[in-house]
């Protein structure tokens, strides 16, 4: 199982049999939700839990017997989904993994004194292996071994469990692209590559992505209901470190879309020379008629003026066609991008490395000229009267981006004026893949002939009908995908508010509906790949299953954009965090460190908060990387307004970082 969010935390290997226990008292609710009150009061705190998918899936469970909401595996599931923590806690499966771990549920509260007394012994344990580490430092001074004594002889008397905290700016373990959900040609692919070159597969899979938007953007569009209609391209990116064998990966996936590239040109060529003949040869004759006039100043100036304005219209009415281009490379600015837009339409900027971003974020100028790839993202009407004059503007221009830069280069995207304002973050999916050096195989298989000639061969015929499409295709859901897509507009339209993961990054999530639906296009699209050259076989009918599965990819990536927009800092949430960790690290006035505190505390402690709404999503991120801990207010029968929430603050807040306070 992966575990997958910001608030993962690694932990030590626990005996099977209390990881049993676990899943077995969550099992018992599950079965028997009568028993609820009864296992969370001799839980206490869901801190008792070792594993973190437990704690999150009790709280949920709480919360939800609190409220009086029936609990079942189907409806605990809709509430994790909604919270954005279903992934966290290994997706669906796990929870039917609980119940078959729970021989009876009349044994739940046996499970649940297993449970509290298995986390009573790591408290203890984990507190005397700390006070015997300082006390057997001879440098540390004894008043600050007896303070640190006595504060842990308090923690151990006051119950209460916590885990060490994720440090702000840092991520837990994130999840692994979901293979199974791409189309079987390219998910075959996709994991021989990724064992070929000892890379994770999530790089392979996002620049697959990559190849089949390539194919498709602009060219074919996807109606999710009328009025509503979105382009295919897709701008994606997987961050990996030097050394990551990243360029072989792009290789390996792009490989067929430039072979195409080339056969398009070479195809072109022939027609290109002749047009290009005809046109010296219609120009060759003006030139031929201007130098007869100036050498015959006598003869009719009238007829000559005709002949020569004719021969100059003959050529004009030459159009030499441009050489077929799929893709821009090498160091590309965005005067660039709009000149060759206005030729082609549809283009993919491709690359290894983050040379694109360079560029974004403005290498040749001190002002970013980012205007080509947000409308080029949107298919918005491109103006480009100082670039060509030939075609002044651009309908439906539709740009792919796909590339692999290093995680420092996404920090230098993040900081340029305007990448966040301005939305060019926000048309991203981001990929964060862990690093395999020094775990890497020596010796690995080959990718099998069968599954790199299927995977060359589909994504050729794909290109192919793509490109011979005279005008866009728009391909419709069915009434099931189209309840599909509302479902996840519901659920991700609760996570925006203040309290709920995707509270501070709006701006990105109010797009991941859309990205969904285009992702779900380019997955129908190579379903379809063998009827590919029969736009009525594909044009209708993309079903809800469809949809499903690009929806399972776009929580992978929004569990990356949010450990991404953590690492570069362009998250204002991020910012707030760390002043209020700050502020939390400060002793108040008496000397004491603050143990609990609600948002109003917050918004007194700085200027940069007006209202509670404010520090909501700093407080959220705080919790979710373990510096905070809840304190639901008890439900009251009474009117008026409810009881404000208790945030306990972790005990390591008294003990600032060497990073936070430097930041």
């Amino acid at each position: 199982m992966t575990e997958n969010s910001l608030n993962v935390i690694p932990f030590r290997p626990e005996p099977s049999e209390v990881l049993t226990a676990e899943q077995a008292v969550i099992g018992a609710a599950l079965l028997d939700p009568a028993r609820i009150p009864a296992l969370a009061e001799i839980l206490g705190d869901p801190g008792v839990f070792y594993r973190p998918a437990h704690e999150t899936i009790w709280r949920t469970i709480t919360r939800m017997n609190a409220a009086e909401r029936p609990v079942d595996p189907l409806l605990l599931t809709d509430v994790l989904h909604a919270q954005g923590d279903l992934n966290k806690v290994g997706g669906p499966g796990y929870l039917h993994t609980c119940i078959a771990a729970t021989p009876t549920a009349a044994n739940g509260e046996y499970y649940a004194d297993l449970v509290r007394a298995s986390a009573e012994r790591r408290r203890i344990n984990t507190a005397t292996s700390r006070l015997a580490h300082l006390a057997g430092d001879q440098h540390a001074d004894l008043a600050d071994v007896r303070t640190a004594a006595l504060a842990a002889l308090a923690d151990l008397a006051s119950g209460e469990t916590w885990l060490d905290p994720v440090p702000l700016g840092s991520h837990g373990a994130l999840p692994t692209f979901p293979v199974q959900a791409l189309p079987g040609w390219v998910g075959a692919y996709v994991e021989a590559v990724a064992e070929f070159t000892q890379t994770p597969p999530d790089a392979a899979a996002t620049m697959a992505l990559a190849a089949l938007s390539t194919a498709a953007g602009g060219r074919v569009n996807v109606e999710i209901r009328p009025g509503w209609r979105e382009q295919s391209n897709l701008y994606l990116t997987c961050a990996m470190p030097p050394a990551s064998r990243k360029s072989d990966v792009f290789a390996f996936t792009m490989g067929p879309v430039y072979k195409v590239e080339a056969e398009l040109q070479a195809g072109a060529r022939a027609a290109i020379i002749e047009a290009e003949t005809a046109k010296d040869a219609a120009l060759a004759e003006v030139e031929a008629l201007m130098s007869k006039a100036r050498k015959n100043p006598n003869l009719d100036r009238t007829q000559l003026v005709a002949e020569i304005s004719a021969a100059k219209m003959l050529s004009e009415e030459i159009t030499v066609p441009p050489s077929p281009r799929l893709t821009l490379s090498g160091d590309i600015t965005s005067e660039t991008v709009t000149s060759q837009l206005a030729v082609h339409r549809c283009l993919a900027a491709l690359s290894p490395e983050g040379d694109l971003f360079d560029n974004m974020v403005g290498r040749y100028s001190s002002k970013p000229n980012l205007g080509v790839f947000l409308q080029a993202h949107k298919g918005e009407r491109l103006q480009t009267d100082r670039i060509t004059r030939e075609q002044p503007t651009v309908d439906k221009p539709a740009l792919t981006i796909g590339v692999t830069p290093q995680p420092a280069v996404l920090q230098e995207l993040g900081a340029a004026p305007g990448a966040r304002d301005r939305g060019l973050l926000a048309r991203f999916l981001y990929s964060l893949p862990p690093s395999n050096l020094g775990y890497r195989k020596v010796r690995t298989d080959p990718i099998p002939d069968k599954v790199a000639n299927a995977y060359d061969r589909n994504l050729t015929r794909l290109l192919h009908a793509m490109t011979d499409l005279t005008e866009p295709v728009t391909v419709l859901m069915d009434q099931a995908a189209d309840l599909a897509i509302e479902k996840l507009q519901e659920r991700v339209e609760v996570q925006l508010r203040p309290d709920q993961p995707l509270s501070h990054i709006k701006d990105w999530a109010g797009k991941l509906v859309g990205h969904i639906a285009r992702i779900a296009v380019l997955l129908h699209l190579a379903d379809h790949v063998a009827s590919a050259q029969d736009c009525n076989a594909w044009r209708a009918g993309l079903e809800a299953a469809t949809v499903d599965r690009a929806a399972e990819i776009a929580e992978y990536y929004t569990a990356h954009t949010l450990a991404v927009f953590d690492l570069i800092a362009a998250d204002p949430a991020t910012e707030d965090a760390h002043a209020l960790l700050q502020w939390l690290q400060r002793p108040k006035k008496d000397g004491t460190h603050r143990t609990h505190i609600k948002a109003h505390d917050a918004v007194a402690s700085s200027r940069r908060f007006k209202k509670v709404a404010d520090v909501e999503p700093a407080l959220t991120l705080l919790e979710q990387h373990g510096w905070l801990r809840t304190d639901q207010p008890p439900a009251g029968g009474g009117r008026g307004r409810p009881q404000a929430v208790t945030y306990r603050v972790h005990p390591a807040a008294s003990t600032p970082t060497d990073t936070d306070a430097a930041t």
